[in-house]
């Protein structure tokens, strides 16, 4: 019975028995007929190229966040640098105190994918064990300290003058509460949430491991929000009115060939979320997915027919912008703009 349950308990049957856990490409497969018979009707393989024109590859992969977050409005971004790689330690600190950063900071990659070392650093021995892993592009971007972080999904079709939200998602950080008697250890090996974090989570807090946590106090284990560094993502369709479509059809006219995709942001309230005072840290193209599918109550049936209706707007954007005068990407383009991507996120 003992072996039974610790089996039930292992990463495998966690994963198993929550879709949310499982693979991408898994997730994805059922979609790639789907794409070839879009590609099909484009005659294109890279037809989503022209979902956004504003955006190297429509945003799906290879794009720099720098340069896209540059399209955002100043009032919406918080302060962030590019440092092109190879620099020094020295040169990382000097940019940082040069350009007004304090501590903490946001370092991540400038090509990357779903949460690819983005990282909170605390301090300058943080930047230098960075530094130690990392061989490109970086940003430095201002922490943005407010409670509420989420994404949020516009969508706009090129043959209509009004866009919408069409996803929002909140944030809620991977954390466990201490009962007075346990161990953070044991406290993380008894969420299952954070059990599969653990091969991170046992190196970052090595030596708060055996602490005894105590009873009501809440340990915050990952500072980053993003699904696969542990944080739970909510399903924040109920939220989605009129107001929110306004503001970010606003906000999103106001960037250069934005048609879809995804904007993570902070804020300090959903009512500032709907008067959009917000910071945007990322703005993603079509390559972002309308995250609220993976919170834990959503059913894979209905997140495949969203996915489904998500490609069906991607293809039906393109076209549109394509008979606006927008071009597909030739394929051998795409092709080197393939190569250096994974050569950055290797």
């Amino acid at each position: 019975m003992r072996s039974l349950k610790k089996l039930l308990r292992s990463n495998f049957f966690i994963r198993l028995a929550h879709w949310e856990y499982w693979p991408f490409g898994i997730i994805q497969f059922p979609f790639f007929i789907y794409y070839l018979w879009l590609s099909l009707r484009a005659k294109s393989l890279l037809f989503f190229s022209a979902s956004n024109p504003g955006i190297v590859m429509g945003g799906m992969l290879g794009e720099s966040k720098y340069d896209v977050l540059k399209l955002v409005p100043e009032q919406y971004k918080p302060n962030t640098i590019l440092l092109r790689y190879p620099f020094s330690y020295k040169q990382v600190l000097a940019a940082l105190y040069e350009n007004g950063f304090k501590f903490p900071v946001i370092l991540k990659p400038d090509l990357g994918e779903r949460g690819f070392m983005v990282k909170r650093v605390f301090n300058e021995k943080g930047v230098e064990d960075y530094m130690k892993k990392i061989e490109a592009d970086i940003l430095i971007q201002e922490l943005i300290d407010l409670d509420v972080e989420c994404g949020v999904f516009y969508t706009r079709f090129p043959n209509e003058r009004d866009g919408k939200v069409t996803s929002l998602v909140l944030k809620e950080m991977l954390t466990v509460t201490g009962d007075g008697i346990s161990t953070l250890q044991e406290l993380i090996q008894d969420k299952p949430r954070a059990k599969l974090q653990w091969e991170v989570l046992k190196d970052v807090y090595a030596e708060k491991l055996i602490t005894l946590i105590p009873d009501g106090e809440i340990v915050e284990l990952n500072l980053i929000g993003n699904h696969c560094l542990g944080t739970k993502f909510l399903n924040g369709e109920h939220l989605i009115n009129s107001t929110l479509s306004q503001t970010f059809d606003s906000i999103s006219k106001q960037i250069d060939g934005f048609y879809f995709g995804r904007y993570d942001l902070r804020c300090a309230s959903i009512e500032d979320l709907y008067q959009g005072n917000v910071k945007i840290m990322e703005l993603n193209g079509c390559g972002a997915e309308p995250s609220h599918i993976y919170d834990p109550g959503f059913s894979l049936w209905k997140a495949l027919v969203i996915l489904s209706n998500h490609w069906k707007n991607m293809f039906t954007i393109s076209v549109q912008n394509k008979n606006r005068g927008a071009t597909y990407i030739p394929f051998r383009e795409g092709r080197l703009i393939y190569r250096k991507f994974k050569s950055a996120v290797q």
